[in-house]
């Protein structure tokens, strides 16, 4: 095998991995930052359910899937999860823990809505039914 081989070989790898944990939605190194009047709809891709027993609210990743930092007072937002299973999204923010379960439990779909306090908001994405299922999360102000 010539050199030129070998560093092609090499490349793909990394490429091939950073591909795959990108589709697989690892959490983000850096927080999420939003303020009032963000680009919306934010919209986050990933996967639910995990290895840790939650207590009240599925089970979850080891880490959250996602961590927002909001730098001022959101008047409104809300955070829309989709996903397949029984999905649930626990919130750990500034004013608390909070468990948010389906409305209907055929529907797949998740919600948290209301006046959103500045701080920092670890989301994790759970499954009641110990399942794991793709994910898309979503962030608006529209109250619509």
């Amino acid at each position: 095998m010539n050199n030129k081989m070998r560093i092609r070989d090499r490349g793909i790898i990394p490429i091939t991995l950073a591909i795959i944990l990108a589709s697989a939605g690892v959490v983000r190194s850096q927080p999420l930052q939003i303020a009032p009047g963000f680009q919306e709809p934010l919209s986050v891709s990933g996967q639910s359910g995990g290895s840790k027993n939650s207590g009240n609210c599925g089970n979850i990743a080891p880490t959250p899937n996602l961590v927002i930092q909001v730098g001022e007072d959101l008047p409104y937002w809300r955070i829309k999860v989709e996903a397949a299973g029984a999905p649930t999204m626990l919130i750990e923010g500034p004013t608390g823990r909070f468990c948010v379960l389906p409305e209907n439990a055929a529907a797949g779909v998740v919600q948290f809505s209301g006046f959103g306090n500045k701080g920092s908001y670890s989301i994790s994405i759970g499954d009641r039914a110990q399942g794991q299922h793709p994910y898309t999360l979503s962030i608006t102000q529209n109250r619509n």
